[in-house]
């Protein structure tokens, strides 16, 4: 992590985690709970670095950069300690403040350096910016810090971090960038990358493909940071109207700006209609399901994505806002050959992604597919993916669906905090069932 201080757990935080690892191997077994247990202290030892002035920078495992999307999901295990660490409360909280200052930086990039060091995904991008490490725009690179601001709020009481500076500025840009690319073809954003893979630029001098105006919200790359094939993609723009309610509500109970609640749900409510009149296509047999993708001109994908949001994602990430009965229906698309990204094999089934090879399961989907559904199916998910670890003790980015031991990344920290989020929920489940 070069001049930064890895992040050290205090004695209350490895307490807290080592007893519920512990205990989740309880009710599942030994080797579960020795996983999770290194997956939460990793996590904090090995992506979180710490400046001289306190300031904190994740990264997202082999990549040095930090992701606004990565770093929110790789805490997201750790929300439910809060109450009980000052320490991960803390943590947090520096983490949403260096989200904002990079959002206030460039609200059109997705991943970050650690200051202006120049680093670069790739150096000849139009994108000069020293302090940028790629700068895809995704819907979700928004959203993601507004719901980890909002869920440390809420569960902390904490309002210091919401009043700061840049933040008030931040949700107001926030607001008003969605809305500016309600109307893409009138925004400043362009992304062209000198490569033959379609997926790592955009068409049309770096536009992207055309799109019609259609009260959702244009997203350049998907949260694989794949190009999007058609403009609107269906699952970030519920994610982004969760969101958008979510900073309404800090808005009018802590910043007491009247104003930019009232646009915020406006601006929701938008994203949701739009959906409803643009991505609500018929699925198989003509039952209306959510597409992956529209432009609004009649081009759609009926597909899903490992990587989140996703459509089976959505009664976690939008579950105020989501249609349930078009999302069950979307639910058996995904899961099933209709979807040209769900594989299975003797080993492994369940969703990948066009980002990696053909017949690769994510387990980021895996652990998705079990948090919405029922407690005997998280059971079976859950020792899918440890199963499927090739005796290397670590979550991967995708999994050969015959083969355990052929798989991409090495070291995925989302992935492993998607599973240790999968084995904590299994463990309320039990502590449920017996109460």
């Amino acid at each position: 992590m070069g001049t930064l201080t890895p992040f050290a757990p205090d004695a209350r935080t490895r307490e807290l985690l080592t007893d519920a690892a512990e205990e989740v191997g309880r009710v599942t077994d030994g080797r579960i709970g020795d996983l999770v247990g290194r997956a939460l202290l990793a996590t904090l030892t090995d992506t979180v670095g710490v400046g001289p002035s306190g300031q904190v920078f994740v990264i997202t495992g082999d990549i040095p950069a930090m992701w606004l999307r990565d770093s929110t999901t790789q805490l997201t295990p750790y929300l439910r300690f809060l109450e009980r660490s000052g320490q991960l409360a803390d943590l947090v909280e520096q983490v949403v403040r260096r989200q904002f200052g990079f959002i206030a930086h460039d609200p059109y990039a997705n991943a970050f350096n650690d200051g202006p060091t120049g680093a670069h995904y790739e150096p000849a991008d139009v994108c000069e910016d020293p302090a940028v490490w790629e700068q895809k725009y995704e819907v979700d690179s928004l959203a993601y810090p507004i719901t980890l601001a909002h869920a440390l709020w809420r569960r902390t009481g904490r309002t210091g971090f919401l009043l700061d500076a840049p933040t008030p500025g931040v949700l107001r840009t926030v607001v008003d960038q969605l809305r500016a690319e309600q109307r893409h073809d009138t925004s400043p954003y362009r992304f062209e990358r000198a490569t033959a893979i379609p997926t790592e630029t955009l068409p049309r001098g770096g536009r992207g493909s055309p799109v019609a105006e259609t009260g959702m919200t244009w997203s350049a790359f998907r949260p694989s940071d794949d190009a999007c094939t058609f403009g609107y993609n269906i699952p970030a723009n519920l994610f982004a109207a969760e969101a958008l309610l979510a900073l309404a509500e800090i808005a009018t109970e802590v910043l007491q700006d009247m104003p930019l609640a009232g646009e915020a749900r406006t601006l929701s409510a938008e994203l949701v209609a739009g959906v409803q009149a643009h991505g609500v296509v018929p699925g198989p047999g003509g039952v209306p399901i959510y597409a992956y993708e529209v432009d609004g001109l009649g081009g759609s994908l009926i597909m899903d994505d490992a990587n989140t949001p996703s459509l089976l994602s959505l009664p976690l990430i939008a579950p105020t806002v989501l249609d349930p009965a078009v999302w069950a229906a979307t639910r058996d698309v995904v899961l099933s050959p209709a979807n040209p990204y769900w594989f299975e094999g003797s080993v492994l089934r369940g969703v990948g992604s066009p980002h990696t090879r053909d017949r690769r399961v994510w387990p980021i989907a895996l652990a998705v597919e079990g948090l919405v559904g029922t407690p005997a199916e998280r059971r079976r998910l859950l020792r899918m993916i440890a199963d499927t670890d090739a005796g290397t003790g670590r979550v991967h980015e995708s999994i050969d669906v015959d083969d355990p031991t052929v798989y991409s990344r090495p070291w995925f920290s989302w992935a492993e905090s998607m599973f240790c989020e999968l084995a904590l929920t299994v463990l309320d489940d039990e502590r449920a069932r017996v109460v």
